[in-house]
Protein backbone atom coordinates (compact mmCIF):
# COMPACT_ATOMS: atom_id res chain seq x y z
CA UNK A 1 0.00 0.00 0.00
CA UNK A 2 1.45 3.42 -0.85
CA UNK A 3 -1.46 5.44 1.21
CA UNK A 4 0.37 8.42 3.06
CA UNK A 5 -0.12 8.90 6.55
CA UNK A 6 -2.91 11.34 7.89
CA UNK A 7 -3.02 14.46 10.72
CA UNK A 8 -4.02 13.57 13.59
CA UNK A 9 -7.08 15.83 14.36
CA UNK A 10 -10.65 14.47 13.19
CA UNK A 11 -11.19 15.45 9.93
CA UNK A 12 -14.19 15.39 7.14
CA UNK A 13 -13.57 14.14 3.57
CA UNK A 14 -15.60 15.25 0.75
CA UNK A 15 -15.49 12.90 -2.57
CA UNK A 16 -17.30 11.61 -4.92
CA UNK A 17 -17.29 7.60 -4.54
CA UNK A 18 -16.16 5.80 -1.27
CA UNK A 19 -14.77 2.33 -2.20
CA UNK A 20 -14.38 0.36 0.89
CA UNK A 21 -11.82 -2.12 0.42
CA UNK A 22 -8.57 -2.25 -1.64
CA UNK A 23 -8.28 -5.39 -2.43
CA UNK A 24 -8.04 -6.75 -5.95
CA UNK A 25 -11.90 -5.96 -6.90
CA UNK A 26 -11.96 -2.24 -4.97
CA UNK A 27 -8.40 -1.46 -6.38
CA UNK A 28 -9.89 -2.16 -10.06
CA UNK A 29 -13.14 -0.34 -9.34
CA UNK A 30 -11.67 2.81 -8.12
CA UNK A 31 -8.89 2.52 -11.17
CA UNK A 32 -12.54 2.02 -13.43
CA UNK A 33 -13.99 5.50 -11.60
CA UNK A 34 -10.58 7.63 -11.70
CA UNK A 35 -10.45 6.97 -15.66
CA UNK A 36 -13.43 8.55 -16.07
CA UNK A 37 -12.88 11.63 -14.04
CA UNK A 38 -14.56 10.54 -10.85
CA UNK A 39 -13.16 11.50 -7.12
CA UNK A 40 -12.36 8.69 -5.37
CA UNK A 41 -11.36 7.41 -1.95
CA UNK A 42 -10.29 3.81 -1.10
CA UNK A 43 -10.83 2.75 2.34
CA UNK A 44 -8.72 -0.17 3.57
CA UNK A 45 -8.05 -1.44 7.17
CA UNK A 46 -4.66 -2.91 6.32
CA UNK A 47 -1.68 -0.46 6.67
CA UNK A 48 0.79 -2.51 4.49
CA UNK A 49 0.39 -4.78 1.55
CA UNK A 50 -0.38 -8.74 2.33
CA UNK A 51 1.77 -10.84 0.55
CA UNK A 52 -0.30 -13.92 1.44
CA UNK A 53 -0.98 -16.35 -0.97
CA UNK A 54 -4.28 -16.40 -1.18
CA UNK A 55 -5.71 -16.37 -4.83
CA UNK A 56 -3.72 -16.99 -7.45
CA UNK A 57 -5.62 -18.00 -10.92
CA UNK A 58 -6.73 -15.03 -13.49
CA UNK A 59 -9.36 -16.53 -16.18
CA UNK A 60 -9.51 -15.86 -19.79
CA UNK A 61 -12.12 -13.01 -19.23
CA UNK A 62 -10.54 -11.55 -16.83
CA UNK A 63 -7.16 -11.16 -18.72
CA UNK A 64 -9.25 -9.86 -21.51
CA UNK A 65 -10.72 -7.02 -19.26
CA UNK A 66 -6.99 -6.04 -18.29
CA UNK A 67 -5.97 -6.28 -21.91
CA UNK A 68 -8.80 -3.86 -21.90
CA UNK A 69 -7.30 -1.43 -19.34
CA UNK A 70 -3.63 -1.49 -21.00
CA UNK A 71 -2.53 -3.79 -17.68
CA UNK A 72 -1.41 -7.10 -19.16
CA UNK A 73 2.21 -6.35 -19.48
CA UNK A 74 3.05 -5.27 -15.61
CA UNK A 75 2.13 -8.71 -14.60
CA UNK A 76 5.01 -9.77 -16.57
CA UNK A 77 4.86 -12.97 -17.82
CA UNK A 78 2.76 -15.43 -15.53
CA UNK A 79 2.90 -18.92 -15.76
CA UNK A 80 0.65 -20.38 -18.42
CA UNK A 81 -1.87 -23.70 -17.66
CA UNK A 82 -4.00 -24.50 -19.91
CA UNK A 83 -5.90 -27.24 -17.99
CA UNK A 84 -8.01 -26.70 -15.02
CA UNK A 85 -10.28 -28.82 -13.82
CA UNK A 86 -13.62 -29.34 -12.77
CA UNK A 87 -14.71 -30.94 -8.96
CA UNK A 88 -11.04 -32.18 -9.38
CA UNK A 89 -12.03 -33.98 -13.01
CA UNK A 90 -9.07 -32.80 -15.42
CA UNK A 91 -10.80 -30.64 -17.80
CA UNK A 92 -9.01 -28.78 -20.62
CA UNK A 93 -9.34 -25.12 -21.06
CA UNK A 94 -8.55 -24.67 -24.64
CA UNK A 95 -10.86 -22.43 -26.14
CA UNK A 96 -10.57 -19.89 -29.22
CA UNK A 97 -10.18 -16.86 -27.52
CA UNK A 98 -6.75 -14.66 -26.89
CA UNK A 99 -5.91 -15.64 -23.17
CA UNK A 100 -7.40 -19.43 -22.89
CA UNK A 101 -6.22 -21.58 -19.73
CA UNK A 102 -5.48 -20.13 -16.43
CA UNK A 103 -3.07 -17.82 -15.62
CA UNK A 104 -0.74 -17.91 -12.52
CA UNK A 105 -0.50 -14.40 -10.68
CA UNK A 106 0.26 -14.08 -6.99
CA UNK A 107 -2.88 -11.87 -5.61
CA UNK A 108 -0.26 -9.56 -4.23
CA UNK A 109 1.14 -9.10 -7.81
CA UNK A 110 -2.61 -8.58 -9.27
CA UNK A 111 -3.18 -5.56 -6.17
CA UNK A 112 -0.17 -3.80 -6.83
CA UNK A 113 -0.57 -3.77 -10.44
CA UNK A 114 -3.93 -2.12 -9.98
CA UNK A 115 -2.84 -0.22 -6.92
CA UNK A 116 -0.19 1.75 -9.23
CA UNK A 117 -2.68 1.95 -11.71
CA UNK A 118 -5.25 3.66 -9.81
CA UNK A 119 -3.38 5.72 -7.72
CA UNK A 120 -1.96 7.08 -11.07
CA UNK A 121 -5.30 8.33 -12.45
CA UNK A 122 -5.72 10.05 -8.99
CA UNK A 123 -7.77 7.73 -6.60
CA UNK A 124 -6.67 8.33 -3.42
CA UNK A 125 -6.16 5.55 -0.43
CA UNK A 126 -6.40 5.39 3.13
CA UNK A 127 -4.73 2.58 4.81
CA UNK A 128 -5.25 1.45 7.92
CA UNK A 129 -8.66 2.67 8.30
CA UNK A 130 -10.90 0.89 10.22
CA UNK A 131 -14.81 1.29 9.20
CA UNK A 132 -17.20 1.96 11.89
CA UNK A 133 -20.44 3.34 10.83
CA UNK A 134 -22.31 4.04 6.92
CA UNK A 135 -25.66 5.89 6.32
CA UNK A 136 -27.50 6.51 3.38
CA UNK A 137 -29.06 10.16 3.46
CA UNK A 138 -30.89 10.22 0.13
CA UNK A 139 -29.14 12.46 -0.76
CA UNK A 140 -25.66 11.71 0.06
CA UNK A 141 -24.05 8.53 2.02
CA UNK A 142 -21.83 9.74 4.91
CA UNK A 143 -19.27 7.01 6.96
CA UNK A 144 -16.56 7.67 9.60
CA UNK A 145 -13.59 5.63 9.61
CA UNK A 146 -11.03 5.15 12.66
CA UNK A 147 -7.29 5.44 11.67
CA UNK A 148 -4.94 3.00 13.69
CA UNK A 149 -3.57 6.10 15.38
CA UNK A 150 -7.40 6.94 16.36
CA UNK A 151 -7.79 9.53 14.23
CA UNK A 152 -11.58 9.75 13.11
CA UNK A 153 -12.85 10.21 9.47
CA UNK A 154 -15.56 11.74 8.23
CA UNK A 155 -16.06 10.90 4.77
CA UNK A 156 -19.20 12.45 2.46
CA UNK A 157 -19.46 11.04 -1.40
CA UNK A 158 -22.61 10.53 -3.85
CA UNK A 159 -22.05 6.32 -3.51
CA UNK A 160 -20.35 3.93 -1.40
CA UNK A 161 -19.46 0.42 -2.75
CA UNK A 162 -18.34 -2.22 -0.48
CA UNK A 163 -15.58 -4.27 -1.72
CA UNK A 164 -14.51 -5.38 1.85
CA UNK A 165 -14.52 -9.55 1.64
CA UNK A 166 -16.69 -12.44 2.39
CA UNK A 167 -17.06 -10.58 6.25
CA UNK A 168 -18.00 -7.53 4.98
CA UNK A 169 -17.98 -4.70 7.24
CA UNK A 170 -20.44 -2.69 5.08
CA UNK A 171 -22.61 -5.74 4.47
CA UNK A 172 -23.11 -6.05 8.38
CA UNK A 173 -23.63 -1.94 8.98
CA UNK A 174 -26.30 -2.15 6.41
CA UNK A 175 -28.20 -5.21 7.19
CA UNK A 176 -27.79 -6.32 3.99
CA UNK A 177 -29.32 -10.31 3.31
CA UNK A 178 -27.83 -12.86 1.69
CA UNK A 179 -29.89 -16.04 0.02
CA UNK A 180 -28.44 -19.02 -0.42
CA UNK A 181 -27.23 -22.37 1.17
CA UNK A 182 -25.16 -21.74 4.46
CA UNK A 183 -21.63 -23.60 5.12
CA UNK A 184 -21.67 -27.28 6.22
CA UNK A 185 -18.27 -28.68 5.51
CA UNK A 186 -14.76 -26.88 6.09
CA UNK A 187 -11.78 -27.12 4.10
CA UNK A 188 -7.84 -26.21 6.27
CA UNK A 189 -4.91 -25.65 3.66
CA UNK A 190 -1.51 -24.29 4.23
CA UNK A 191 1.38 -22.85 2.60
CA UNK A 192 4.71 -25.50 4.50
CA UNK A 193 7.85 -25.02 3.59
CA UNK A 194 10.67 -27.76 4.91
CA UNK A 195 8.28 -30.98 3.84
CA UNK A 196 8.99 -33.39 1.45
CA UNK A 197 5.11 -35.35 0.75
CA UNK A 198 3.97 -36.54 -2.77
CA UNK A 199 2.43 -34.50 -5.07
CA UNK A 200 -1.14 -34.48 -5.23
CA UNK A 201 -4.38 -33.32 -7.36
CA UNK A 202 -7.35 -33.53 -5.51
CA UNK A 203 -7.21 -36.97 -4.20
CA UNK A 204 -9.61 -38.65 -2.62
CA UNK A 205 -8.99 -40.44 0.61
CA UNK A 206 -11.46 -42.82 2.27
CA UNK A 207 -11.44 -40.04 5.20
CA UNK A 208 -11.35 -37.39 2.75
CA UNK A 209 -9.53 -34.89 0.23
CA UNK A 210 -6.40 -34.06 0.13
CA UNK A 211 -4.73 -31.89 -2.52
CA UNK A 212 -0.35 -30.75 -2.33
CA UNK A 213 1.96 -28.82 -4.37
CA UNK A 214 4.96 -27.78 -4.31
CA UNK A 215 6.16 -24.58 -5.81
CA UNK A 216 9.80 -24.07 -7.28
CA UNK A 217 10.52 -21.93 -4.19
CA UNK A 218 10.54 -25.14 -2.12
CA UNK A 219 7.22 -24.44 -0.60
CA UNK A 220 4.08 -27.04 -0.43
CA UNK A 221 0.71 -25.73 -0.78
CA UNK A 222 -1.17 -28.48 1.67
CA UNK A 223 -5.17 -28.24 1.40
CA UNK A 224 -6.96 -31.20 3.43
CA UNK A 225 -10.34 -31.82 3.53
CA UNK A 226 -11.79 -34.01 6.61
CA UNK A 227 -14.84 -35.93 5.45
CA UNK A 228 -17.68 -36.26 8.65
CA UNK A 229 -16.38 -32.79 9.98
CA UNK A 230 -18.43 -30.14 9.73
CA UNK A 231 -18.01 -26.12 9.12
CA UNK A 232 -17.56 -24.43 12.27
CA UNK A 233 -17.60 -20.92 13.34
CA UNK A 234 -14.15 -19.85 13.94
CA UNK A 235 -13.52 -16.87 16.53
CA UNK A 236 -10.18 -17.40 15.87
CA UNK A 237 -7.68 -18.00 13.07
CA UNK A 238 -6.74 -21.32 12.26
CA UNK A 239 -3.45 -22.65 13.81
CA UNK A 240 -0.93 -24.39 11.80
CA UNK A 241 -1.78 -27.60 14.38
CA UNK A 242 -5.28 -27.96 13.34
CA UNK A 243 -3.66 -28.35 9.65
CA UNK A 244 -1.11 -30.91 10.87
CA UNK A 245 -3.68 -33.00 12.57
CA UNK A 246 -6.30 -33.13 10.07
CA UNK A 247 -3.41 -34.01 7.15
CA UNK A 248 -2.04 -36.74 9.29
CA UNK A 249 -5.70 -38.21 10.19
CA UNK A 250 -6.73 -38.32 6.51
CA UNK A 251 -3.21 -39.30 4.35
CA UNK A 252 -1.00 -40.52 7.76
CA UNK A 253 1.47 -38.37 6.52
CA UNK A 254 3.44 -36.13 9.65
CA UNK A 255 4.28 -32.15 8.51
CA UNK A 256 4.90 -31.09 11.96
CA UNK A 257 7.84 -30.67 11.02
CA UNK A 258 7.26 -28.19 8.33
CA UNK A 259 7.22 -24.20 8.94
CA UNK A 260 4.27 -22.55 7.93
CA UNK A 261 4.15 -19.49 5.72
CA UNK A 262 0.56 -19.28 5.57
CA UNK A 263 -2.24 -20.98 7.47
CA UNK A 264 -6.29 -20.49 6.21
CA UNK A 265 -9.64 -22.01 5.97
CA UNK A 266 -12.47 -21.92 3.85
CA UNK A 267 -15.86 -23.67 3.54
CA UNK A 268 -18.95 -24.02 1.23
CA UNK A 269 -20.97 -21.36 1.84
CA UNK A 270 -22.41 -20.22 -1.30
CA UNK A 271 -25.07 -17.59 -1.00
CA UNK A 272 -25.28 -14.30 -2.56
CA UNK A 273 -27.10 -10.75 -1.66
CA UNK A 274 -30.52 -10.15 -2.65
CA UNK A 275 -29.91 -7.09 -4.22
CA UNK A 276 -26.10 -5.56 -5.04
CA UNK A 277 -27.01 -1.92 -4.65
CA UNK A 278 -29.54 -0.60 -1.95
CA UNK A 279 -30.19 2.87 -2.20
CA UNK A 280 -26.49 4.68 -2.47
CA UNK A 281 -24.58 1.47 -0.95
CA UNK A 282 -23.85 -0.96 -3.69
CA UNK A 283 -22.28 -4.34 -3.30
CA UNK A 284 -18.93 -6.07 -5.39
CA UNK A 285 -16.92 -8.95 -5.22
CA UNK A 286 -16.92 -11.15 -2.10
CA UNK A 287 -18.90 -8.67 -0.62
CA UNK A 288 -21.71 -9.58 -2.69
CA UNK A 289 -21.61 -12.94 -2.36
CA UNK A 290 -19.84 -15.93 -0.45
CA UNK A 291 -18.35 -18.75 -2.40
CA UNK A 292 -16.12 -22.02 -2.04
CA UNK A 293 -13.19 -19.93 -4.55
CA UNK A 294 -12.62 -23.59 -6.45
CA UNK A 295 -10.70 -23.01 -9.71
CA UNK A 296 -10.06 -19.46 -9.22
CA UNK A 297 -13.51 -18.21 -9.41
CA UNK A 298 -13.81 -16.25 -6.59
CA UNK A 299 -11.40 -13.42 -7.81
CA UNK A 300 -12.42 -13.65 -11.47
CA UNK A 301 -16.14 -12.97 -10.20
CA UNK A 302 -14.76 -9.99 -8.15
CA UNK A 303 -13.00 -8.52 -10.68
CA UNK A 304 -16.01 -8.87 -13.18
CA UNK A 305 -18.43 -7.38 -11.13
CA UNK A 306 -16.22 -4.11 -10.85
CA UNK A 307 -15.13 -4.18 -14.48
CA UNK A 308 -19.43 -4.55 -14.73
CA UNK A 309 -20.23 -1.87 -12.20
CA UNK A 310 -17.35 1.12 -13.01
CA UNK A 311 -18.68 2.55 -16.09
CA UNK A 312 -22.33 2.30 -14.67
CA UNK A 313 -21.78 4.08 -11.03
CA UNK A 314 -19.19 6.85 -13.12
CA UNK A 315 -22.22 7.82 -15.77
CA UNK A 316 -24.70 8.02 -12.62
CA UNK A 317 -22.36 10.27 -10.68
CA UNK A 318 -21.32 12.50 -13.97
CA UNK A 319 -25.06 12.91 -14.49
CA UNK A 320 -25.02 11.09 -18.33
CA UNK A 321 -26.71 7.69 -17.22
CA UNK A 322 -30.00 6.85 -19.03
CA UNK A 323 -32.48 5.97 -16.40
CA UNK A 324 -32.40 2.11 -15.44
CA UNK A 325 -28.66 2.09 -15.72
CA UNK A 326 -27.10 1.71 -11.95
CA UNK A 327 -29.97 -0.83 -11.52
CA UNK A 328 -28.49 -3.06 -14.59
CA UNK A 329 -25.69 -3.97 -12.42
CA UNK A 330 -27.45 -5.81 -10.04
CA UNK A 331 -29.79 -7.69 -12.71
CA UNK A 332 -26.85 -8.40 -14.99
CA UNK A 333 -23.92 -9.89 -12.18
CA UNK A 334 -26.68 -11.33 -9.87
CA UNK A 335 -27.71 -13.48 -12.59
CA UNK A 336 -23.47 -14.24 -13.13
CA UNK A 337 -22.83 -14.95 -9.76
CA UNK A 338 -26.14 -17.94 -9.26
CA UNK A 339 -24.50 -19.13 -12.26
CA UNK A 340 -21.04 -19.58 -10.68
CA UNK A 341 -22.80 -20.53 -7.44
CA UNK A 342 -24.45 -23.40 -8.37
CA UNK A 343 -21.23 -24.83 -10.61
CA UNK A 344 -19.08 -24.59 -7.27
CA UNK A 345 -22.19 -26.03 -5.60
CA UNK A 346 -22.08 -29.28 -8.48
CA UNK A 347 -17.99 -29.07 -8.18
CA UNK A 348 -17.91 -29.09 -4.57
CA UNK A 349 -20.43 -32.24 -4.25
CA UNK A 350 -18.01 -33.84 -6.70
CA UNK A 351 -14.52 -32.97 -4.66
CA UNK A 352 -16.26 -33.41 -1.12
CA UNK A 353 -19.01 -36.18 -1.53
CA UNK A 354 -18.29 -39.37 -0.08
CA UNK A 355 -18.78 -42.67 -2.18
CA UNK A 356 -21.77 -42.18 -3.42
CA UNK A 357 -20.87 -39.73 -5.82
CA UNK A 358 -18.06 -41.49 -7.60
CA UNK A 359 -20.45 -43.43 -10.24
CA UNK A 360 -21.52 -39.26 -10.54
CA UNK A 361 -17.77 -38.97 -11.08
CA UNK A 362 -17.89 -41.57 -13.52
CA UNK A 363 -20.04 -40.92 -15.82
CA UNK A 364 -18.82 -36.97 -15.66
CA UNK A 365 -15.17 -38.23 -16.26
CA UNK A 366 -16.63 -39.92 -19.80
CA UNK A 367 -18.59 -37.21 -20.91
CA UNK A 368 -16.23 -34.22 -20.25
CA UNK A 369 -14.10 -35.73 -23.33
CA UNK A 370 -16.53 -35.10 -25.95
CA UNK A 371 -16.14 -31.81 -27.50
CA UNK A 372 -19.33 -30.00 -26.80
CA UNK A 373 -19.20 -31.25 -23.08
CA UNK A 374 -15.99 -29.88 -22.54
CA UNK A 375 -16.53 -26.71 -24.42
CA UNK A 376 -19.33 -25.68 -22.44
CA UNK A 377 -17.71 -26.23 -19.23
CA UNK A 378 -14.83 -24.53 -20.41
CA UNK A 379 -16.58 -21.00 -21.11
CA UNK A 380 -18.45 -21.62 -18.23
CA UNK A 381 -15.35 -21.96 -15.61
CA UNK A 382 -13.28 -18.87 -17.97
CA UNK A 383 -15.98 -16.60 -17.73
CA UNK A 384 -16.41 -16.98 -21.97
CA UNK A 385 -19.84 -17.65 -21.69
CA UNK A 386 -21.29 -14.34 -19.82
CA UNK A 387 -24.16 -12.79 -22.25
CA UNK A 388 -26.08 -10.27 -21.12
CA UNK A 389 -29.61 -9.19 -21.90
CA UNK A 390 -29.18 -6.16 -23.64
CA UNK A 391 -32.47 -5.43 -25.66
CA UNK A 392 -32.49 -5.33 -29.08
CA UNK A 393 -33.42 -7.93 -32.03
CA UNK A 394 -32.23 -11.32 -32.30
CA UNK A 395 -28.34 -11.32 -33.15
CA UNK A 396 -25.01 -14.01 -32.18
CA UNK A 397 -23.21 -10.75 -30.99
CA UNK A 398 -25.65 -9.03 -29.21
CA UNK A 399 -25.07 -9.19 -25.12
CA UNK A 400 -21.78 -10.99 -25.34
CA UNK A 401 -18.06 -9.47 -25.43
CA UNK A 402 -16.57 -8.51 -28.24
CA UNK A 403 -14.35 -11.06 -29.94
CA UNK A 404 -11.14 -9.94 -30.18
CA UNK A 405 -10.06 -9.50 -33.31
CA UNK A 406 -7.03 -7.92 -34.90
CA UNK A 407 -7.79 -4.98 -36.95
CA UNK A 408 -6.14 -2.95 -39.90
CA UNK A 409 -6.69 1.10 -39.39
CA UNK A 410 -5.03 2.71 -41.57
CA UNK A 411 -1.68 1.91 -41.81
CA UNK A 412 -2.04 0.72 -38.16
CA UNK A 413 -2.56 -2.43 -36.60
CA UNK A 414 -4.39 -3.05 -33.28
CA UNK A 415 -7.74 -5.47 -31.63
CA UNK A 416 -10.68 -5.14 -30.84
CA UNK A 417 -9.28 -5.12 -27.01
CA UNK A 418 -6.86 -1.68 -27.61
CA UNK A 419 -9.54 -0.04 -28.69
CA UNK A 420 -11.30 -0.18 -25.72
CA UNK A 421 -8.98 1.29 -23.77
CA UNK A 422 -10.23 4.67 -23.37
CA UNK A 423 -12.67 3.73 -21.29
CA UNK A 424 -15.92 4.92 -23.61
CA UNK A 425 -18.07 3.11 -25.58
CA UNK A 426 -16.91 1.62 -28.94
CA UNK A 427 -18.66 2.21 -32.38
CA UNK A 428 -17.37 -0.27 -34.80
CA UNK A 429 -17.66 0.24 -38.61
CA UNK A 430 -16.14 -3.01 -40.36
CA UNK A 431 -14.40 -2.03 -43.71
CA UNK A 432 -16.51 0.69 -44.14
CA UNK A 433 -17.91 4.12 -41.75
CA UNK A 434 -20.43 2.70 -39.59
CA UNK A 435 -23.43 4.92 -39.38
CA UNK A 436 -23.62 8.25 -37.53
CA UNK A 437 -24.09 8.93 -33.47
CA UNK A 438 -25.52 12.28 -32.28
CA UNK A 439 -21.91 14.34 -32.12
CA UNK A 440 -23.23 15.23 -28.72
CA UNK A 441 -22.16 11.71 -27.77
CA UNK A 442 -18.74 11.80 -28.80
CA UNK A 443 -17.27 11.86 -25.77
CA UNK A 444 -19.01 8.88 -24.59
CA UNK A 445 -18.43 6.83 -27.74
CA UNK A 446 -15.12 6.16 -30.09
CA UNK A 447 -16.06 5.90 -33.68
CA UNK A 448 -13.82 3.70 -35.41
CA UNK A 449 -13.43 1.96 -38.80
CA UNK A 450 -10.92 -0.80 -39.38
CA UNK A 451 -10.81 -4.31 -41.45
CA UNK A 452 -10.55 -7.30 -39.61
CA UNK A 453 -7.37 -9.09 -40.25
CA UNK A 454 -8.56 -12.25 -41.22
CA UNK A 455 -11.30 -14.23 -41.04
CA UNK A 456 -13.31 -13.54 -37.60
CA UNK A 457 -16.67 -13.52 -35.78
CA UNK A 458 -17.32 -10.13 -36.71
CA UNK A 459 -17.09 -11.01 -40.55
CA UNK A 460 -20.51 -10.56 -42.19
CA UNK A 461 -21.54 -7.38 -39.65
CA UNK A 462 -21.00 -4.37 -40.68
CA UNK A 463 -21.25 -2.23 -37.68
CA UNK A 464 -21.43 -3.15 -33.79
CA UNK A 465 -21.76 -1.26 -30.73
CA UNK A 466 -19.93 -1.93 -27.32
CA UNK A 467 -20.22 -0.77 -24.22
CA UNK A 468 -17.46 0.01 -21.81
CA UNK A 469 -17.20 -3.32 -20.48
CA UNK A 470 -17.05 -4.52 -24.43
CA UNK A 471 -20.37 -6.20 -24.40
CA UNK A 472 -21.71 -5.64 -27.63
CA UNK A 473 -25.23 -3.78 -27.33
CA UNK A 474 -26.11 -3.11 -30.71
CA UNK A 475 -24.86 -4.69 -34.10
CA UNK A 476 -26.29 -4.13 -37.93
CA UNK A 477 -25.83 -2.78 -41.19
CA UNK A 478 -25.52 0.84 -43.06
CA UNK A 479 -29.16 1.83 -42.36
CA UNK A 480 -28.43 2.10 -38.40
CA UNK A 481 -31.58 0.49 -37.49
CA UNK A 482 -31.84 0.44 -34.03
CA UNK A 483 -28.29 2.29 -33.25
CA UNK A 484 -29.91 5.37 -32.10
CA UNK A 485 -32.09 3.19 -29.56
CA UNK A 486 -29.18 1.40 -28.63
CA UNK A 487 -27.07 4.39 -27.98
CA UNK A 488 -30.18 6.06 -25.74
CA UNK A 489 -30.23 2.90 -23.33
CA UNK A 490 -26.85 2.40 -22.49
CA UNK A 491 -25.01 5.83 -23.03
CA UNK A 492 -27.73 8.05 -22.16
CA UNK A 493 -29.76 10.76 -24.40
CA UNK A 494 -27.69 13.34 -26.36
Amino acid sequence: MTGTPRPHPARTVDTQVVVVGAGPAGLLLAGELALRGIQVTLIERRHAPDTASRASTLHARTMELLDSRGLLADLGSPPHEPRGHFGGIPLDLTLDAPYPGQWKVPQSRTESVLEEWALGLGADLLCGHTLDAVHDLTTHVEATATSRHGERVRLRACHLVACDGQDSTVRRLTGARLTGTGATRELLRADVDGIDIPARRFQRLPGGLAVAARTPAGVTRVMVHERGTPARTRTRPVHFDEVAAAWKRVTGEDITAGTPVWVNHFDDDNRRLTRYRHGRVLFAGDAAHRQMPIGGQALNLALQDAYNLGWKLAATVDGTAPTGLLDSYHDERAAVATAVLDNIRAQALLLLGGPDIDPLRTVLTALITHPPARTRLAAMISGLDIRYDVGGPAHPLLGAALPHTRLHTGDLVCTTTELLRSGRGLLLGLDAPPPPLDRALADRVDTVTARPAGRSPLTGTPAVLARPDGHVVWAGGGDGHGLAEAATRWFGPP
